[in-house]
């Protein structure tokens, strides 16, 4: 299998055409020469293209290597182009058509697709630069760097490195959140407010032992918003509810977290539906030790 790219006409011109509207290739190169094309005769278009370039041997070879793909790729071959900032890509009937204005075109089988085999879409922004940086290329048609990234990126399939890496992160997280529910209770709350500083958040105090109610204090020099924060190793549905009554009693509090390691209880039976409430479990409180950097800081506690 062969997979390409494709320019769809100088500066795009030609991508809604073939994309949105029409689903084709559309190839320029306008010659006298299509039946020849079709037919094979790859010596009379060169010779076209060796007269047009006014004898470069270089220019008319790479002018014949791209009509000829165009013309001769099969239908189970891949072609790819780039189209408000996703990838798109399709298979091709074999026939090549072609129209008034001489330009070429071979209909797309089914519909072109900027989604993978799985439905997550294919987004620049998420796929390599090897990959992306071909939309500079000069010409019309050319292969591409790592296929077998981008065809295992097309059906759907999690790359061999992203795959081990997501299993040693995961692996990771056990161990971090294990670390986490053997700190002790001052400890835990020392490293909540950790986590709050390298977010970017600026703690106006600590309250716990003054203030019954409120562990921490913060302010997020971003969002302009003031937050009450409440540590707890273990809680339960009640006190986590219990809190939010206090939480409506603060009005100076634009928003609360509740963070604990350990639940009594059925979790899934929480039902907290105000979006100015959050509440950290064990995995969240994980998930932002490793973000935040604070895994040295971590083993150092517990070692």
């Amino acid at each position: 299998m062969k997979i390409r790219y494709i320019k769809l006409g100088d500066g795009g011109k030609w991508e809604r055409y073939c994309i949105e509207e029409q689903q084709t290739l559309r190839l320029g190169y306008e010659s006298p020469h299509h039946q020849a094309s079709l037919s094979g005769d790859w010596d009379t278009v060169r010779n076209f293209w060796l007269s047009a370039r006014n004898g470069n041997q270089g220019a008319a070879s790479r002018d014949l290597n791209q009509i000829r793909d165009f013309y001769e790729l099969s239908e189970s071959d891949i072609w790819i182009t780039f189209y408000q900032r996703r990838l798109y890509w399709c298979h091709a009937h074999k026939e090549v058509h072609e129209l008034v204005d001489a330009s070429r075109i071979r209909n797309v089988i089914g519909s072109w697709s900027c989604y993978d085999k799985e439905g997550s879409p294919l987004s620049i922004e998420n796929i390599d630069g090897r990959i992306t940086k071909v939309q500079g290329y000069r010409g019309t048609i050319c292969g591409v760097e790592l296929p077998e990234y981008l065809l295992r990126k097309i059906n759907g399939e999690v790359q061999p490195e992203i795959q081990s890496t997501k299993e040693a992160l995961a692996a990771l997280k056990v161990n971090i959140e294990n670390l986490i529910k053997g700190l002790w209770w001052n400890d835990f709350e020392l490293l909540i407010d950790l986590i709050f500083s390298q977010s970017g958040w600026q703690r106006i105090s600590v309250l716990g032992k003054t203030e019954k109610d409120i562990d921490l204090d913060v302010f997020s020099p971003v969002t302009q918003k003031r937050a009450f924060v409440q540590v707890k190793s273990t809680t339960t549905a009640n006190q986590i509810q219990s809190y939010r009554e206090i939480f409506n009693q603060h009005h100076q509090y634009d928003e609360m977290y509740f963070v604990f390691h350990t639940f009594s209880g059925n979790l899934e039976n929480l039902n907290i539906d105000d979006p100015r409430i959050a509440v950290w479990d064990i995995s969240r409180v994980a998930d932002l030790v490793i973000n935040a950097g604070l895994i040295g800081w971590l083993l150092a506690k517990r070692t």
